[in-house]
Order: structure tokens, then sequence, then C-alpha cells
């Protein structure tokens, strides 16, 4: 009988899946970024990973998120993206966390035993503190920007913050890294200028006080090109 691993396998070489077998991988937010990128990351045969949301599904995340189906309404996000991690790697070494990051919580999350951090947080405070932990810590990250607003597939890429346009909260986030002296992030982004009339307000919860119309390819999109910028950096590590 193959093995799960066969085509990956063949692709990576023995020496390439040991090296993702061996990996300890931090993924925080399992939105529609984040649950993505976790999926990609254990398909690969990433073989440990802690995974971090507080939230439960809303019927609005239907539209984007992988855990996200009108049966699973109500349930938390980690529970259901955790039971399908290991659905997919039953020897996958799982960590779930239930928990809404308070921006100190967020610094302190971060820690040396991490090969990469993959930040998928949607709220500015929490999001900047969990940067700046695995900055400080010299921990490898790449943070998601903003896919809300955004329609264009192709504007879609990885680079330095420094280059990032046409994204608010590359420019929020930029700005506030700047001022604690970090002048280097890379990010996934979109260079396409964002839709402000898909723009609402909220109260303000969980350190989050707006979001943009998103579509059902976009955040996707992000979690993909986080996961593939994680899995190449591991595969190429000595």
């Amino acid at each position: 009988m193959a093995e799960w691993t066969e085509r990956a396998e063949l692709l990576f070489k023995p020496e390439g899946l040991e090296k993702l077998r061996n990996a300890n991988v931090l993924v925080v937010g399992l939105g529609g970024v984040g649950s993505f990128a976790a999926e990609f990351l254990a398909r690969a045969g990433v073989g440990t990973m802690t995974i971090v949301d507080g939230d439960i599904v809303d019927i609005t995340n239907i539209n984007r998120q992988l855990p996200a189906v009108h049966s699973t309404v109500g349930q938390p996000k980690v529970t259901i993206v955790g039971d399908r991690l290991m659905d997919i790697n039953p020897e996958l070494k799982l960590t779930r966390i239930k928990e809404f990051l308070s921006p100190e919580r967020a610094f302190e999350i971060v820690s040396e035993e991490y090969d990469y951090v993959l930040d998928c947080i949607d709220s500015i405070t929490p999001k900047l503190n969990l940067i700046i932990g695995a900055k400080r810590k010299r921990v490898k990250i790449i943070s998601s920007m903003g896919a809300g607003g955004k329609m264009e597939a192709s504007k879609v890429k990885v680079s330095d913050i420094t280059t990032t346009v046409n994204c608010f909260l590359a420019k929020t986030i930029r700005r506030r890294l700047k001022a604690v002296k970090i002048d280097k992030l890379k990010v996934v982004y979109s260079s396409e200028i964002q839709d402000d009339s898909s723009l609402k307000m909220t109260d303000g919860s969980n350190f989050k006080k707006s979001f943009y119309g998103t579509n059902s390819y976009m955040p996707g999109l992000f979690g993909l090109y986080a996961a593939e910028t994680v899995i190449r950096h591991l595969l190429k590590k000595e």
C-alpha cells in the first residue's frame, strides 16, 4: 500500500521529507489565511505544529474559511482545524491553543523552539506584538497583510514590508515597527488598491476596529503563499 506522502517524497526526496517531519511550526490565527496555511503545512508533512485561535465559526466565515460550513457554526475553529489536521497526518504532534491572544500573550507565545511562525492575525496590536516577539527572539516569521477588499489573485506576492504598496495594514504595521527599530519583515500582501466601499466598522472587540469585504479565494491564496515560503525554507534548512 502506498504511503500518503508518496507524491511529496518524489518531489522533496526522502531527506526533504525528514526535514519537514522534524520541523516545528507555530500558526497563529485560523481564519481565511491561517486555516489554509495550516492545512498546506500538514499535507506537506510538517511533523510538529501549534495552532492558536480563540474564535468560533460564524456563519459569515463560510464564504472563505476552511473550517466553516453550516454544520460547524458555533464550534471552535481550533477544534475543527485540529481534527482535520490529525485526520490528514495521524502522526502529527499537534498542540491546540484556544485563546484570543492579548498583546502581552502574543509576545510571550513565541519561543525559540519554533522553526517558523506564521502570523495570520487580523487585529493590529496582537499582530504587532507577535511580530516583535519573533524578531526579538530571532525566530523566523512571515506575516499576512490585508486580503480584504481585494480581487486580483495575480497581485499577491511575498516581499519585505518595506516594499509593500496599496496595503493599509502593511503601512500601519511598518510605521509601528519602525518605532521599535524593526525595519525588516517578510510579508504576504497584495499590491492591488483596496475597495474602500467594502469597509465596515466594528465595536472594537478583540482588538479589531474594522474589516473589509472578502471573497472566497484571496485569503486562501495568502495562506498558500505563506505556507510555500515556510516549506521551501524548511527544505533548504541544514
